[in-house]
């Protein structure tokens, strides 16, 4: 074994290994012993993979705090997004079903050659390796062999070079050569000796809490993800941009952080509750069986929206589990006063703008009796109705307007009432009375039914009952929604400019040019003008450089087309003005004075644009900026162009400015 860990050591260590070896045993005064710092880790496993990711730097003091109290803790970390109770070395999601993952408090680390990263010892492994070291750094004795149980060598050669032996009887027998099967594990102790990135912690503060709604299917990107994991992507990109985008204000503690909370909704509908699996299952063709389990677990969502059995569990189940998450966040961060925002991928859009329609003010929904809308009675509602003839039937059966919401369509047919009057009665009673006698009862789940009076057109949408969100949004963020083909589709010809959500001034329609499911808004609120996107400035600031190279010549081929290019110098001066719509504010003093004449000629050449007041007035399309590689073909990065919204930095932005705005948070565009 010493022949072979010799050899090993010439083959791996460095060129100088050996008289680094001769120069570290000939050194007279050992290093003191210092104990190892620990850092405490959380395993992640995948399909078939396993890997520890350390906790950040403050919730791994947290924890060892707490380990030095030797009591059975819990502590809140990542964001008080899970729960660590120390004792048992177990990590619990607080706002979503996970499985206990397992945690560890780790000292010594090895990495095999074809592993990428190191991997914690467990700690009973680690605490024997610390008790042999600290001997061999105490008596300056090295070369100190460790045997373990499980077979398991460690060499302690020097202060700098550990490795591990496995045992020759545990080796695969297929390996092509007897070197490849003696090859050792470099071990390191402590953290600071492996290449990990660990994280100072999240701000403690939360200024505006995010619900963010998933779209069909169970997976959210093209790496199969669940919305949680690109919850947690889509975080972690917020918090890098405050880092570096509002810096001074996260010095002077104006800023805390935005927290993001995944709704999943799938898995109520998929469930055991609604069967709907299993009964689609039955029916299914068996052949091409991969793609029709992906039509059954994606496509068909689209399909149940449009049923009314279904359609009333996918919305009652966001609505319920926003509600649910947004209870729980106020009693885990009893000091939170910011508002809420909501945003919706995809289908999930679709379903907060139907919810977010149908939600009613205090004021829309008085408390207390039922009370008549309009103080009408039953002769001046079929009056309105244009149905005054059926007064006297429905008067013979002591029928009032409290009693008539409580008859069905048979109850009316059997007073021989026809098919069309009946149709126009019930219709009328479930979209203003029942709504009133239902908050008038204060049931748990206060509903309201579709009512579209604001808009041009009736539109054929599904007929249920739409639940209240416990809060009024802030801000709806759509990314890549199909609510413009959605609300064309029911035969809404346009929205009416001064319509807007009950409950919720602010909306932003957020899409990837190359996006085969994304829709626009604007054009429905304003057709008499071909109004271009929003263009989403990129987070490093300007455009992109093949889109400003693109413009660019554009901008110079019109020119050259009208003769204005009179020399050298004017036609640089037309390929190099900078579109404004694409740029964030730029500090004027930066900017040459030809260039800052050119840019305030065109802003005041810009009108400026009022689009309705889903937006209280403001834009509503946004548009991101393709990459480079996505012009080439738009037709390859279509699919992933639906799925880009969750790493995309740009979106994240765009959502950080329009937070901190309204909170009056100054955003800096850092130095590149």
């Amino acid at each position: 074994l010493r022949q072979v860990a010799s050899s090993e050591q010439q083959c791996s260590a460095s060129p100088s290994s050996t008289s680094s070896f001769e120069m570290l045993d000939m050194e007279s005064v050992p290093a003191p012993y210092q104990e190892v710092q620990p850092h405490w880790f959380f395993c992640r496993r995948a399909d078939d993979s396993t890997s520890w990711l350390p906790f950040s730097i403050e919730d791994s003091e947290k924890l060892e705090r707490a380990f030095d109290t030797g009591k059975g803790v819990v502590v809140a970390v990542d964001g008080e997004r899970y729960d660590v109770h120390v004792k048992e070395r177990k990590r619990y999601a607080v706002y979503w079903e996970q499985g206990p993952t397992e945690v560890r408090r780790c000292t010594w680390f090895y990495k095999g050659d074809k592993d990428t990263r190191f991997m914690p010892y467990p700690e009973d492994f680690s605490q024997s390796l610390e008790e042999a070291y600290m001997i061999a750094v105490t008596l300056d004795e090295w070369k100190r062999k460790l045997e373990f149980p499980t077979g398991e060598t460690v060499i302690l050669h020097n202060p700098k070079l550990i490795m591990q032996y496995q045992p020759i009887g545990l080796q695969d027998e297929w390996v092509s050569s007897p070197s490849e099967q003696t090859r050792p594990r470099t071990v390191k102790r402590g953290v600071d000796n492996i290449s990990v990135e660990i994280l100072d912690g999240e701000p403690e503060k939360v200024d505006h809490l995010v619900f963010m709604v998933h779209g069909i299917g169970p997976a959210c990107d093209l790496r199969f993800r669940s919305i949680i994991q690109c919850v947690n992507d889509f975080r972690s990109a917020s918090l890098s941009l405050l880092a570096s985008h509002y810096k001074r204000a996260q010095q002077d503690g104006q800023v805390g952080r935005v927290e993001f909370l995944p709704v999943n909704w799938h898995s109520a509908l998929h469930g055991d509750a609604t069967g709907v699996d299993e009964d689609i299952q039955r029916i299914t063709l068996p052949s091409i069986s991969r793609l029709r389990h992906f039509t059954n677990d994606t496509l068909l969502d689209l399909f149940f929206y449009n049923s009314p059995t279904y359609c009333q569990t996918i919305v009652d189940t966001v609505a319920s589990e926003i509600n649910r998450l947004h209870s729980l966040f106020k009693q885990r961060h009893p000091e939170f006063n910011g508002a809420v925002s909501v945003v919706g991928h995809s289908l999930g859009s679709l379903i907060l703008f139907d919810l977010l329609t149908n939600q009613r003010t205090g004021s829309e929904v008085p408390s207390g009796e039922p009370c008549r809308l309009n103080g009408d009675t039953l002769e001046q509602t079929l009056t309105r109705l244009g149905l005054q003839q059926y007064l006297d039937t429905l008067q013979a059966e002591n029928l009032d307007l409290e009693s008539l919401a409580l008859c069905h369509d048979s109850d009316l047919k059997v007073l021989g009432i026809p098919l069309g009057p009946r149709k126009k009665i019930l219709n009328y009673i479930k979209r203003k009375w029942l709504p009133a006698v239902r908050h008038g009862q204060k049931e748990q789940s206060v509903t309201s039914a579709v009512d579209y009076e604001y808009f041009d057109v009736g539109i054929g949408q599904v007929s249920i009952d739409y639940p209240q969100l416990a809060f009024h949004p802030q801000t709806f963020f759509a990314f890549g929604s199909p609510i413009g083909m959605f609300l064309t589709v029911r035969g809404l010809k346009r929205i009416d400019p001064n319509y807007t959500f009950p409950t919720c001034k602010s909306f932003y329609n957020i899409y990837h040019p190359y996006d085969p499911v994304a829709y626009r808004i604007e054009p429905m609120i304003i057709s008499e003008v071909d109004l271009e996107p929003m263009l989403i400035p990129h987070h490093k600031g300007r455009k992109r450089m093949h889109l400003e190279l693109k413009d660019s010549l554009t901008r110079m081929s019109m020119d050259l087309k009208n003769n204005v290019l009179g020399s050298l110098r004017t036609a640089w001066q037309s390929f190099s003005r900078l579109p404004v719509a694409a740029l964030p504010p730029v500090d004027e003093r930066e900017m040459s004075e030809e260039a800052e004449s050119s840019v305030s000629t065109e802003e005041r050449e810009q009108p400026e644009i009022k689009v309705g007041m889903l937006n209280g007035g403001r834009r509503i399309d946004y548009v991101l900026q393709e990459k480079p590689i996505e012009s080439f073909n738009e037709y390859l990065f279509a699919i992933q162009s639906h799925l880009c919204y969750w790493e995309s930095e740009d979106t994240a932005l765009l959502l950080l400015k329009e937070i901190y705005d309204k909170l009056g948070v100054a955003f800096e565009q850092p130095q590149q």
